[in-house]
Protein backbone atom coordinates (compact mmCIF):
# COMPACT_ATOMS: atom_id res chain seq x y z
CA UNK A 1 0.00 0.00 0.00
CA UNK A 2 1.37 3.48 -1.20
CA UNK A 3 1.59 5.59 1.98
CA UNK A 4 0.64 9.19 1.52
CA UNK A 5 1.55 12.34 2.97
CA UNK A 6 -0.84 12.36 5.68
CA UNK A 7 1.32 9.43 6.88
CA UNK A 8 4.41 11.82 7.36
CA UNK A 9 5.36 11.93 11.31
CA UNK A 10 7.47 14.63 12.88
CA UNK A 11 9.47 12.39 14.10
CA UNK A 12 10.34 8.71 14.46
CA UNK A 13 9.02 7.78 17.90
CA UNK A 14 5.26 10.05 17.19
CA UNK A 15 2.50 8.17 17.52
CA UNK A 16 -0.72 8.80 15.18
CA UNK A 17 -4.10 8.47 17.82
CA UNK A 18 -7.15 8.62 16.77
CA UNK A 19 -9.96 9.35 19.00
CA UNK A 20 -14.19 8.53 18.29
CA UNK A 21 -16.49 9.42 19.89
CA UNK A 22 -19.71 7.87 19.27
CA UNK A 23 -22.97 9.15 20.30
CA UNK A 24 -26.35 10.02 18.06
CA UNK A 25 -27.03 12.91 20.20
CA UNK A 26 -23.81 14.72 20.66
CA UNK A 27 -23.12 14.09 17.09
CA UNK A 28 -26.20 16.05 16.43
CA UNK A 29 -25.53 18.73 18.42
CA UNK A 30 -27.64 17.75 21.49
CA UNK A 31 -25.19 17.95 24.05
CA UNK A 32 -21.57 18.59 24.08
CA UNK A 33 -19.51 15.49 23.24
CA UNK A 34 -17.04 14.59 26.97
CA UNK A 35 -15.77 11.51 25.22
CA UNK A 36 -13.00 13.19 22.91
CA UNK A 37 -12.04 15.55 25.31
CA UNK A 38 -11.22 13.20 28.14
CA UNK A 39 -9.60 10.96 25.96
CA UNK A 40 -6.96 14.18 25.14
CA UNK A 41 -6.71 15.20 28.16
CA UNK A 42 -5.70 11.80 29.95
CA UNK A 43 -3.20 11.41 26.68
CA UNK A 44 -2.11 14.81 26.70
CA UNK A 45 -1.04 14.04 30.59
CA UNK A 46 0.33 10.73 30.05
CA UNK A 47 2.51 10.89 26.96
CA UNK A 48 6.33 12.05 27.18
CA UNK A 49 7.05 11.15 23.46
CA UNK A 50 5.71 13.11 20.47
CA UNK A 51 1.72 12.61 19.42
CA UNK A 52 -1.04 13.78 16.79
CA UNK A 53 -4.58 13.22 17.12
CA UNK A 54 -7.09 12.88 14.63
CA UNK A 55 -10.72 13.57 16.61
CA UNK A 56 -14.28 12.28 15.09
CA UNK A 57 -17.53 12.77 16.20
CA UNK A 58 -19.99 10.03 14.85
CA UNK A 59 -23.28 8.29 15.43
CA UNK A 60 -24.28 4.87 16.79
CA UNK A 61 -23.98 3.75 13.21
CA UNK A 62 -22.50 0.32 12.20
CA UNK A 63 -20.89 1.53 8.77
CA UNK A 64 -20.38 4.49 9.82
CA UNK A 65 -18.45 3.48 12.79
CA UNK A 66 -16.18 0.81 10.92
CA UNK A 67 -15.80 3.51 8.12
CA UNK A 68 -14.12 5.75 10.15
CA UNK A 69 -11.63 3.37 11.99
CA UNK A 70 -10.79 2.39 8.38
CA UNK A 71 -10.59 6.06 7.22
CA UNK A 72 -8.16 6.65 10.54
CA UNK A 73 -5.73 3.71 10.16
CA UNK A 74 -5.41 3.11 6.11
CA UNK A 75 -6.06 6.46 5.41
CA UNK A 76 -4.10 8.89 8.03
CA UNK A 77 -1.26 6.23 9.42
CA UNK A 78 -2.83 5.99 13.27
CA UNK A 79 -1.16 3.60 14.95
CA UNK A 80 -3.61 3.54 18.15
CA UNK A 81 -7.51 4.32 17.67
CA UNK A 82 -9.52 4.66 21.20
CA UNK A 83 -13.34 4.79 20.89
CA UNK A 84 -15.97 6.14 23.77
CA UNK A 85 -19.64 5.17 23.61
CA UNK A 86 -21.91 3.11 22.26
CA UNK A 87 -20.76 -0.15 24.02
CA UNK A 88 -23.76 -1.27 26.60
CA UNK A 89 -26.47 -3.77 25.79
CA UNK A 90 -28.73 -1.49 24.05
CA UNK A 91 -30.12 -1.91 20.23
CA UNK A 92 -28.11 1.23 19.29
CA UNK A 93 -24.46 -0.11 21.10
CA UNK A 94 -23.29 -1.14 18.35
CA UNK A 95 -19.87 -0.21 18.62
CA UNK A 96 -18.14 -3.34 19.80
CA UNK A 97 -19.87 -5.19 16.30
CA UNK A 98 -18.39 -2.27 14.06
CA UNK A 99 -15.01 -2.25 15.48
CA UNK A 100 -14.72 -6.13 14.87
CA UNK A 101 -16.07 -5.33 11.49
CA UNK A 102 -12.76 -3.14 10.35
CA UNK A 103 -10.40 -5.41 12.89
CA UNK A 104 -8.21 -8.56 11.64
CA UNK A 105 -7.63 -9.87 14.59
CA UNK A 106 -9.08 -9.75 18.35
CA UNK A 107 -7.77 -8.79 21.58
CA UNK A 108 -9.77 -9.82 23.85
CA UNK A 109 -7.74 -9.16 26.82
CA UNK A 110 -8.31 -5.45 26.96
CA UNK A 111 -12.15 -5.75 27.51
CA UNK A 112 -11.66 -8.28 30.19
CA UNK A 113 -9.10 -5.72 32.34
CA UNK A 114 -11.48 -2.99 31.69
CA UNK A 115 -14.46 -4.81 33.22
CA UNK A 116 -12.95 -5.71 35.76
CA UNK A 117 -12.03 -2.45 36.56
CA UNK A 118 -15.03 -1.11 36.45
CA UNK A 119 -16.44 -3.89 38.70
CA UNK A 120 -15.08 -2.13 41.29
CA UNK A 121 -17.19 0.53 41.34
CA UNK A 122 -20.57 -0.58 39.41
CA UNK A 123 -22.03 -4.24 38.57
CA UNK A 124 -23.32 -3.55 35.88
CA UNK A 125 -19.55 -3.35 34.61
CA UNK A 126 -20.88 -6.80 33.09
CA UNK A 127 -22.96 -5.57 30.67
CA UNK A 128 -20.38 -3.66 28.91
CA UNK A 129 -18.99 -5.22 25.85
CA UNK A 130 -15.86 -3.21 25.51
CA UNK A 131 -13.32 -5.25 22.91
CA UNK A 132 -10.02 -4.32 21.02
CA UNK A 133 -9.03 -5.55 17.78
CA UNK A 134 -5.80 -5.15 15.52
CA UNK A 135 -6.35 -3.84 11.86
CA UNK A 136 -3.48 -4.99 9.79
CA UNK A 137 -3.10 -4.01 6.05
CA UNK A 138 -0.26 -3.78 4.44
CA UNK A 139 2.58 -1.76 5.55
CA UNK A 140 0.91 -1.29 9.07
CA UNK A 141 -0.85 -2.30 11.70
CA UNK A 142 -2.89 -0.19 14.07
CA UNK A 143 -4.47 -0.72 17.66
CA UNK A 144 -8.19 -0.21 18.17
CA UNK A 145 -9.76 -0.27 21.28
CA UNK A 146 -13.19 0.28 22.79
CA UNK A 147 -13.54 2.26 26.16
CA UNK A 148 -16.55 3.57 28.34
CA UNK A 149 -18.52 6.69 27.44
CA UNK A 150 -17.86 8.27 31.01
CA UNK A 151 -15.06 11.03 31.30
CA UNK A 152 -14.29 8.87 34.83
CA UNK A 153 -14.36 5.60 33.97
CA UNK A 154 -12.55 6.61 30.76
CA UNK A 155 -9.07 8.10 32.93
CA UNK A 156 -9.45 4.66 35.35
CA UNK A 157 -9.82 2.28 32.76
CA UNK A 158 -6.47 3.94 30.97
CA UNK A 159 -4.79 4.46 33.65
CA UNK A 160 -6.16 2.03 36.38
CA UNK A 161 -6.35 2.03 40.08
CA UNK A 162 -3.91 3.73 43.08
CA UNK A 163 -4.06 3.43 46.54
CA UNK A 164 -3.71 7.25 48.73
CA UNK A 165 0.19 6.63 48.65
CA UNK A 166 -0.44 6.72 44.82
CA UNK A 167 0.99 3.03 44.41
CA UNK A 168 -1.24 1.38 41.74
CA UNK A 169 -3.93 -1.27 43.30
CA UNK A 170 -5.30 -2.78 39.74
CA UNK A 171 -3.22 -1.63 36.40
CA UNK A 172 -4.77 0.18 33.88
CA UNK A 173 -5.12 -0.99 30.18
CA UNK A 174 -3.04 1.82 28.92
CA UNK A 175 0.04 0.09 30.77
CA UNK A 176 0.35 -2.66 28.05
CA UNK A 177 -0.22 -0.37 24.79
CA UNK A 178 3.27 0.61 23.90
CA UNK A 179 4.80 -2.68 23.86
CA UNK A 180 1.80 -3.90 22.00
CA UNK A 181 2.14 -1.42 19.49
CA UNK A 182 6.14 -1.92 19.42
CA UNK A 183 5.38 -5.65 18.74
CA UNK A 184 3.56 -4.78 15.48
CA UNK A 185 6.64 -2.39 14.43
CA UNK A 186 5.30 0.94 15.73
CA UNK A 187 6.47 3.83 16.75
CA UNK A 188 8.50 3.64 20.81
CA UNK A 189 6.13 5.35 22.88
CA UNK A 190 7.07 6.99 26.85
CA UNK A 191 5.13 8.02 29.18
CA UNK A 192 5.24 9.72 32.79
CA UNK A 193 4.97 7.35 35.27
CA UNK A 194 3.42 9.84 37.34
CA UNK A 195 0.67 8.72 35.65
CA UNK A 196 0.86 5.70 33.66
CA UNK A 197 4.01 2.93 34.10
CA UNK A 198 4.51 1.36 31.13
CA UNK A 199 5.53 -2.23 31.01
CA UNK A 200 7.80 -3.63 28.91
CA UNK A 201 10.11 -6.99 29.60
CA UNK A 202 13.17 -6.06 30.58
CA UNK A 203 14.90 -7.23 27.06
CA UNK A 204 12.56 -5.11 24.90
CA UNK A 205 13.42 -1.88 27.57
CA UNK A 206 14.77 1.10 24.57
CA UNK A 207 18.53 1.48 25.60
Amino acid sequence: MKHTEAWKRSSPDEIKIGLISISDRASKGIYTDEGVPALRSWLESALSTPYIFHERLIADEREVITETIVELTDDLGCDLVLTTGGTGPSRRDVTPEATMDAGTREMPGFGEQMRQISLRFVPTAILSQQTAVLREIEGHTALVINLPGQPKSIKETLEGLKDAEGKSVVQGIFASVPYCIELFGGPIIQTHESVIKVYRPKSAVKK
